[in-house]
């Protein structure tokens, strides 16, 4: 059941001002831990990071995933009709549906890293409105999907993977981005699906359009969502929120996923302390997202799928930092001598 409430802008606000910190108490713990275990002090790199991280946001010494939970979001945009994807409209439904055979990567993915899989379809049939005429949703639309991400998160998650499928998608998170950051809309479009040079010229195009309309009102994270975003980069912002508030950590996906996920930060610098991005993607502003919020990502696989299939993969590496963390044996219980 969620925390969190949904109902107007100003409850998103109120959410990214009273977030939970991290446990520092159960940092220390863990770190203490890895300076005892059988290897020399930092050899397993960003293993040791990652479990340590992991405490501090369960708030345990030796932390736990036994219930991993991927939720993928889908939504449809009205910018999609402007010619800024490679695909059309109905590939949304029609691999929400593969999703749901378990034909997709992300079932593959998700069945080896032995998570949960959970996609929203968020009004498929009612695409968001083109934003380079308005907004993309109305106050009560983007509370809605915000909400359907808040309610996604399963009551016994120990952790969160949030991905996305939308036509359109890299369109609106360029926009959320360039939004956030500034620059030009050069700076975060990409080719997404495999648009040619002229779907990136009017890419450009639409970014750009739809910034010089908006710009004046992109002064919260909320409005950053609801001018430029889609329903499924809003509802990956409310799951992340709401993992926040519960205290539960976040593998973010590619470029949309940490592209919706940024938004918050908008009100709240520390809004994405809890989440880590798992992978860097091909959509080269995914890089530039990844240095503007001082994040180092966990893989660079040249993925460019979506679907939280990078955040797959790296819950695979966050096991393997938790299997070396708790189970190995400290110097002393092992009888093994200490470096002089």
């Amino acid at each position: 059941m969620s925390k969190l409430s949904f109902i107007s802008a100003a409850d998103l606000a109120a959410a990214l001002a009273s977030m939970p910190e991290a446990d520092d108490a159960a940092a220390s713990l863990a770190r203490a831990r890895q300076e005892q275990l059988t290897k020399p002090v930092g050899s397993l790199g960003r293993l040791e990071e990652l479990a340590i991280w992991m405490a501090s946001w369960q708030g345990q010494e030796k932390p736990q995933l036994e219930n991993p939970a991927c939720l993928v979001f889908a939504g449809n945009h009205g910018v999609a009709a402007r010619g800024v994807s490679a695909y059309p409209p109905e590939v949304t439904f029609q691999m929400v549906m593969n999703f749901e055979a378990g034909g997709a990567a992300i079932n593959q993915l998700t069945n080896l890293a032995d998570a949960t899989l959970k996609v929203t379809a968020l009004d498929l049939d009612t695409p968001t409105q083109d934003f380079t005429q308005t907004a993309a949703m109305t106050e009560a639309e983007c509370c809605a999907a915000l909400q359907a991400g808040a309610d996604a998160v399963p009551d016994n998650a120990d952790m969160v993977l949030v991905g996305e499928m939308g036509i359109g998608n890299t369109t609106a998170a360029a926009a959320v981005c360039n939004a956030v950051f500034g620059g030009a809309a050069t700076d975060w479009i990409g080719p997404g699906t495999g648009v040619d040079d002229k779907g990136m010229a009017i890419k450009k195009e639409t970014v750009t359009t739809a910034i010089a309309l908006h710009g004046d009102n992109q002064t919260s994270a909320f409005e950053c969502l609801r001018t430029v975003g889609g329903r499924e980069l809003a509802a990956i912002a409310g799951a992340v929120i709401e993992a926040r508030h519960r205290g539960i950590p976040v593998l973010l996906d590619g470029y949309i996923s940490t592209a919706a996920a940024s938004a918050l930060t908008r009100d709240n610098p520390a809004a994405l302390d809890h989440a880590i991005i798992s992978h860097v993607s091909m959509e080269p502003g995914h890089k530039r997202l990844a240095e503007k919020l001082n994040q180092r990502p966990v893989l660079d696989l040249d993925l460019r799928l979506g679907e939280a299939s990078g955040a797959a993969i790296a819950l695979l590496i966050v096991r393997a930092a938790l299997a070396t963390h708790n189970g190995m044996a400290t110097f002393g219980e092992a009888g093994v001598s200490t470096a002089s």
